[in-house]
C-alpha cells in the first residue's frame, strides 16, 4: 500500500476497506481486530496494509500490535519494541510514551512491547477497555493485530472488546474444520465477526484479466 499504491494487491486492500464501511450499516466500527486461525496466514501483513489504506484516505489511524507472544509489527515498520502495549497494560507508562510515528502519513503505531509472562491475564485486566476509550478520542480508526485464535486465548479476549473482528485465512493452508472452529470460538467470545480475508489465493488467467481491467 505504501510503496506501490497502483498494484492489484493495493486495490485489494482498498476493497477490504470499502467492505468494512458497508459493514457499518448498524453501528460504527471504530476498533477492529485482525486475527487468524493459526500462525503464518498473513494477519500482520493484512493489518499493516489495511491501516495504511485508511491512512491514505486521510483518516487518523492507530495500529496496535496485540500479539504479545510473537509480535511482528515492529519488524515490519523497522522500529523499536522496547516499550508498547504490554507496558501500557501493566501501567508502567503512559500512552504518549508508546505511540510511534511511521513512514506513512496519518499512521501511528503501538508495538507489543516486552513479552510478559502472563499475556492473557494482562489483556483480561480491564485496562484494555480503558485504553481503547482513550485511543478513540484521538484516532478515527484503530486496528489491532492479535494472536491466532486457535493457539491461545489472547486473540479472543482482544476481539471481544473490539467493535468488529476480521478473520484472515491463507488459502490452502488451514482445514475448513479449523476455520469453522475459529469462527465459533470468536462468536462464543461475543466477538462481532464482520468478515473473512482470503489471503494468498491463486489467481487464474481468466480472473487475472478481470482484475487487470479494473486495475488499469
Amino acid at each position: 500500500m505504501h510503496f506501490n499504491r497502483r498494484s492489484r494487491l493495493s486495490e485489494g486492500y482498498r476493497t477490504i476497506r470499502t467492505n468494512i464501511k458497508f459493514a457499518e450499516w448498524n453501528h460504527r466500527l471504530h476498533v477492529v481486530a485482525v486475527t487468524s486461525t493459526q500462525a503464518g496466514e498473513g494477519k500482520s501483513t493484512t493489518a499493516s496494509n489495511l491501516a495504511t489504506a485508511y491512512a491514505q484516505e486521510g483518516k487518523r489511524v492507530l495500529l496496535v500490535d496485540g500479539d504479545l507472544r510473537k509480535p511482528s509489527l515492529h519488524e515490519i515498520f523497522g522500529v523499536s519494541n522496547r516499550m508498547g502495549l504490554s507496558n501500557l497494560l501493566a501501567n508502567h507508562c503512559l500512552v504518549k510514551d508508546t505511540v510511534l510515528n511511521t513512514m506513512v502519513d496519518n499512521l501511528s503505531l503501538i508495538t507489543a512491547g516486552q513479552t510478559p509472562p502472563n499475556p492473557a491475564e494482562l489483556l483480561s485486566s480491564g485496562r484494555l477497555s480503558e485504553l481503547m476509550e482513550e485511543w478513540k478520542e484521538c484516532y478515527d480508526m484503530i486496528l489491532i493485530d492479535t494472536s491466532p485464535v486457535m493457539a491461545v486465548a489472547d486473540g479472543l479476549i482482544i476481539s471481544s472488546h473490539c467493535d468488529g473482528a476480521i478473520l484472515v485465512i491463507r488459502a490452502g493452508k488451514v482445514k475448513r474444520e479449523y476455520i469453522r472452529k475459529s469462527k465459533e470460538k470468536l462468536e462464543q467470545a461475543r466477538a462481532n465477526v464482520i468478515g473473512v480475508v482470503l489471503n494468498n489465493k491463486r489467481i487464474y488467467k481468466s480472473e487475472a484479466r478481470y482484475y487487470n481491467y479494473y486495475g488499469s
